[in-house]
C-alpha cells in the first residue's frame, strides 16, 4: 500500500542546499507553544525544542531522555502491538520505488505507516508538526511534509549501519525516531548506536530503546544501525522532507 504523504505545513521559501552546515537564522527563535487541539499534555516537551535545534546545528544529531509523554507511548505501544499480534505489518524493504527489496540480513523489521487513524497517531504528528515549524523557523531547512511508521523488531531482529539519504539524491532531509517500550532492560539490546559522519566507525551514541525518548538527526550525514534486540522493541521511525516536483508533479512516489 502506498504510505501516506502527511503535509503538516508549507516551507519558507529559502534553505540551504542538501549537504550544507546548518546554521541558524537571523531571526530571535523560541519555543513554539501552538495549542493541541484538546487540553491533553504536548506529546513532545517543549523545552526540549530550543536544545533540539542547537544539537543539529553543532553536531547534526539529538538524543532526549523522557521527552515524549509517557502516556501517549504507552498508548502508541498498545496500538503497535495489537498490530502485530493481527499480523497487520509489513515486512520492511530496502531501496525505494523499483529497487525496493526485502533483505532480512540486513533489515528485520515489520512496520505500519502512521496515517492518524487513532488520536494517539495524530497527537504524535501534531508534535512533529511544531517541531518542522521550529526547524523551519530557525535554520530555514524548507521541511514540506513529514512521512512515519511504526517499526516492530521481533526477538532477534537488526537493522545493518546505514544512512537514511543520500546527499544530493533524496528528500529527506531530517530523521525522527520516537521509542515506546516501557522499562526496557539494560540487556534488552535493540539499541540504536549513532556514528561521526567524518568516521563512521567511530562510535558517537547509543539510544536505549526506552519509551519517551526521543531521537533526531540529519538524514544524510549520520550512519546508524539498530543492534541486535533480545526483546519485542517498539518505535516509531520518521523523515522530514523537502518537496521533489518533477515534471508537474508534487512530491511523486517514492
Amino acid at each position: 500500500a502506498p504510505r501516506p504523504a502527511l503535509l503538516l505545513s508549507r516551507p519558507p521559501a529559502a534553505h540551504p542546499a542538501a549537504g550544507e552546515p546548518l546554521t541558524r537564522s537571523t531571526q530571535e527563535t523560541t519555543t513554539l507553544s501552538l495549542p493541541l487541539p484538546s487540553a491533553l499534555p504536548p506529546a513532545l516537551a517543549p523545552e526540549a525544542l530550543p536544545r533540539l535545534i542547537d544539537a543539529l546545528v553543532e553536531q547534526g544529531w539529538y538524543l532526549g531522555e523522557g521527552v515524549l509523554d509517557a502516556d501517549l507511548c504507552a498508548e502508541l505501544h498498545a496500538e503497535l502491538t495489537a498490530l502485530a499480534e493481527r499480523d497487520a505489518l509489513e515486512a520492511a524493504g530496502i531501496g525505494r520505488g523499483q529497487e525496493l527489496q526485502l533483505r532480512r540480513d540486513i533489515r528485520g523489521d515489520a512496520i505500519h505507516w502512521l496515517d492518524r487513524e487513532s488520536l494517539a497517531q495524530r497527537r504524535y504528528l501534531e508534535a512533529m508538526g511544531e517541531l518542522q515549524r521550529a526547524l523551519n523557523q530557525a535554520l530555514f531547512l524548507g521541511l514540506f511534509e513529514y512521512e512515519a511508521h511504526f517499526a516492530h523488531y521481533p526477538p532477534g531482529a537488526f537493522y545493518r549501519r546505514h544512512l537514511d539519504s543520500f546527499r544530493g539524491r533524496a528528500n529527506r532531509v531530517v530523521s525522527t525516531v520516537g521509542y515506546l517500550n516501557p522499562d526496557w532492560p539494560e540487556d534488552g539490546g535493540g539499541e540504536m548506536v549513532l556514528y561521526a559522519p567524518d568516521d563512521p566507525e567511530r562510535e558517537v551514541a547509543r539510544v536505549r530503546p526506552e519509551a519517551g525518548n526521543f531521537a533526531c538527526f540529519l538524514s544524510d550525514t549520520i550512519p546508524h544501525e539498530v543492534l541486535p534486540t533480545r526483546l519485542p522493541r517498539a518505535s516509531i521511525a520518521g523523515w522530514f522532507r523537502r518537496n521533489a516536483s518533477l515534471g508537474g508533479l508534487v512530491d511523486p512516489a517514492r
